[in-house]
């Protein structure tokens, strides 16, 4: 007895495949032995249907994982009767809200890794180093309210997927990746992990060119397109696609509209507290998975960000677009109160703003190779690798280039006490070789006498203390020490005297000295920096000729605090900035914004082990930081330089960091500890990074760093 061609009770079996763009179901009669792509290949005879199927693959929405090694078998990929495949394209229409808060709609591969998939778009953006982007699921407001393993939908997930994930080995890394020869995780599709499914996405908006690829319901299976009047809501309305801006993509991209979509700006997050800033990074999709893998579906709504904090190469004649997104996501960060600054740094970034407002309507002059780029630590290392081989310009202290350079000066010390109140001492300061010693008077150093203090700067955490409106010019220092980060304030008299200080302990605390040939750099943009943040006697401009509406300019705080003398004091503020063209301003806004304190450190959630209370974990592109979670005080300090490996146990959620000095256990409460693995790995990748012309994004080594998998 035959049945397709096989004779029955020769292990063969009816297959069921679902065809998402026909909506119709085959049954195909077939053996354990039959490879993938045969099982495709004998789905479109069967079919019959003279169409292009190369974009499509086969998903398995039970284990939630494409089929996409067309040369396993099904014995090989655990494929067996009770299943059921579908038959669906790899690229799907997503909506993509850049960092500007425009939606963009967008064909992505669902099927490829995320963070191939960002690479992809990115091309298509004309962005450069896609490497620094990622995507992410929009929050809502009640994401804010509870760290992940709380969210209410995600115990109901979890128990929803269960059944699934039993069947399943658990993940574990249990070894440890090398720093400097990383020979770690690939991030195998193979491997599942439960979806992070708890950030919700846009509803779906059907088109009527597409009837198919429609979300997943809670079930698991593939609803049919709904043509009712949801077709006309506000998916279409607000979003664009890559056509419609008509081959002028690179200058649609790089000048942004003066005011996001209401439907943006009503799904923005304002975070009340550090614990809420720490929900966020819960967002963040995983790299080492397709976006399908991760809950996402056709028509889903997803950010791009700018997720590592480190922008290489940041040249304006290239990067128009990517300048101007950038300042974009500075922008959105700073009018939420993401990111904390004073009243006068918040002026200074509201003149700015209006100036590229101004200038956006105006011809700009045409870009050359001088202009200004953002220095990144890379681009130091090659410095002081040049000043190795050369030698270097030392500044005017010592003219002398066999001595080493020394800073100097009388300043006033504070190291607080608990309990007293100790005012501020004049002592005689001197900074050499990345230390600076204390001395109670300029002779008493003069004559060998010990020193008040020593204090080794590399290290250390430098936060400015700086109130232009009373003269405070302030560095506070965070130095490391046996018990942990040991507090020390420092006043200096002077802008002069505090660009001065400010550069050395800044340069210092990487462990680089006053012979750095960046030295002076970093204090000629310390002082212009301080410049503009002064008000000018009189606006530059009449303030009845602007319309300004100050929530659009100045973070919330600060518009309740200034109330009716918002928009004369932006426009005092702008007189500093009047004179700069378009990309200059959006490139002082970016400068501001890395110099700000909180710059570029990513907040988690974590438990310590051995230890019941919650805590902060800070992760920026050059270190880990142990923080108090209702101050952010710097509790320690752990550099990547003296990292040796980094591990994680999935069963367990642990992390396990290996640094010279110690080792460090924590879990992850706010978001999954891939998150956590994923940004160290991260910034480990972006450090590797060379200035050859020719350099090819290496994504095996990407994958190896961030996948967390052996």
């Amino acid at each position: 007895m035959m049945a397709d061609g096989f004779l029955v009770g020769d292990g063969s079996w009816n297959l069921r495949v679902y065809v998402t763009d026909l909506q119709v179901e085959r049954n195909l009669r077939v053996k354990g032995d039959l490879h993938i792509g045969g099982v495709m290949l004998k789905l479109v005879e069967d079919l019959d249907i003279a169409m292009d199927w190369s974009d499509h693959a086969l998903w398995w929405p039970a284990r939630n994982v494409w089929l996409a090694r067309t040369r396993s078998t099904l014995d090989q990929c655990g494929v067996q009767a009770d299943a059921q495949l579908y038959f669906t394209p790899m690229h799907k229409t997503l909506r993509v809200q850049l960092p500007d808060l425009r939606y963009l709609d967008c064909r992505v591969d669902f099927s490829i890794k995320t963070f191939n998939a960002v690479v992809n778009l990115c091309k298509d953006l004309g962005l450069r180093h896609p490497e620094e982007l990622s995507f992410c699921k929009p929050l809502e407001p009640n994401h804010l309210k509870y760290n992940l393993k709380d969210m209410p939908c995600n115990k109901k997930r979890h128990s929803d997927t269960k059944g699934h994930n039993n069947s399943l080995p658990p993940p574990d890394t249990n070894t440890f990746i090398a720093n400097h020869s990383p020979s770690g995780s690939t991030g195998s599709l193979d491997k599942t992990s439960p979806p992070f499914m708890c950030a919700p996405v846009t509803p779906s908006r059907q088109q009527t060119s597409t009837p198919i690829s429609s979300p997943v319901s809670q079930s698991g299976t593939w609803k049919r397109a709904n043509h009712s009047s949801e077709m006309n809501g506000s998916y279409s309305n607000n979003s664009l696609t890559l056509e419609m801006l008509n081959g002028s993509l690179d200058s649609s991209l790089a000048h942004s509209p003066a005011h996001p979509s209401p439907e943006a700006r009503s799904r923005l997050l304002r975070p009340r507290s550090l614990v809420e800033r720490a929900r966020i990074n819960v967002a963040w999709l995983d790299s080492s998975l397709s976006i399908m893998e991760q809950g996402v579906r056709e028509f889903d709504t997803l950010c791009l960000r700018f997720k590592f904090y480190s922008f290489y190469d940041l040249n304006p004649k290239y990067d128009a677009v990517r300048i101007n997104q950038i300042y974009e996501q500075a922008k959105w960060q700073l009018l939420n109160e993401e990111i904390d600054c004073t009243e006068e740094e918040m002026l200074m970034f509201a003149a700015l703003q209006v100036q590229v407002t101004l200038q956006s309507g105006v011809p700009q002059p045409v870009m050359d190779n001088s202009s200004v780029v953002v220095e990144d630590d890379i681009d130091a290392a090659l410095t002081d690798l040049q000043v190795t081989l050369e030698g270097s310009h030392i500044n005017s202290m010592h003219n002398d280039i066999t001595q080493v350079p020394e800073l100097y000066d009388y300043l006033r010390f504070l190291k607080p006490k608990r309990f007293t109140l100790k005012a501020f001492k004049r002592l005689w300061f001197t900074c050499r070789d990345l230390h600076l010693t204390l001395y109670k008077s300029r002779e008493d150093a003069g004559q060998g006498a010990e020193p008040v203090l020593r204090i080794n700067l590399r290290g250390c955490e430098v936060t400015p203390d700086v109130n232009l409106a009373q003269n405070k010019y302030g560095i506070k220092l965070e130095v490391p020490s046996a018990e942990g980060m040991t507090e020390m304030w420092i006043r200096c008299d002077s802008e002069e005297q505090y660009a001065k200080w400010m550069a050395a302990c800044r340069l210092a605390a990487k462990g680089r000295s006053l012979a750095d040939s960046s030295y002076e750099a970093e204090v000629q943009s310390i002082r212009a920096l301080l410049q503009i943040q002064h008000p000018a006697p009189a606006p530059a401009i009449n303030p009845a000729s602007l319309d300004i509406s100050p929530d659009d300019y100045i973070a919330p705080r600060f518009v309740r605090k200034l109330k009716g003398k918002l928009v004369q004091r932006i426009l005092e503020a702008h007189a500093n900035v009047k004179d700069l063209p378009l990309i200059e301003a959006k490139m002082n806004y970016i400068k501001a914004w890395q110099s700000l304190p909180e710059y570029g450190i990513s907040l988690f959630i974590v438990k310590f082990m051995g230890h019941k209370k919650e805590e902060l974990l800070g992760v920026a592109f050059n270190r880990l930081m142990r923080m108090d979670i209702s101050t952010g005080d710097h509790i320690k300090t752990w550099r990547y330089n003296t990292m040796k490996a980094w591990n994680v146990n999935w069963e367990v959620k642990h992390m396990m960091v290996q640094f010279e000095e110690e080792n460090i256990i924590f879990s992850c409460l706010s978001a999954d500890c891939k998150v956590i693995h994923e940004f160290i790995g991260g910034y480990i990748f972006l450090s590797m990074r060379s200035k050859e012309a020719n350099q090819t994004l290496n994504e095996d080594m990407f994958h190896k760093l961030t996948g967390g998998w052996v």
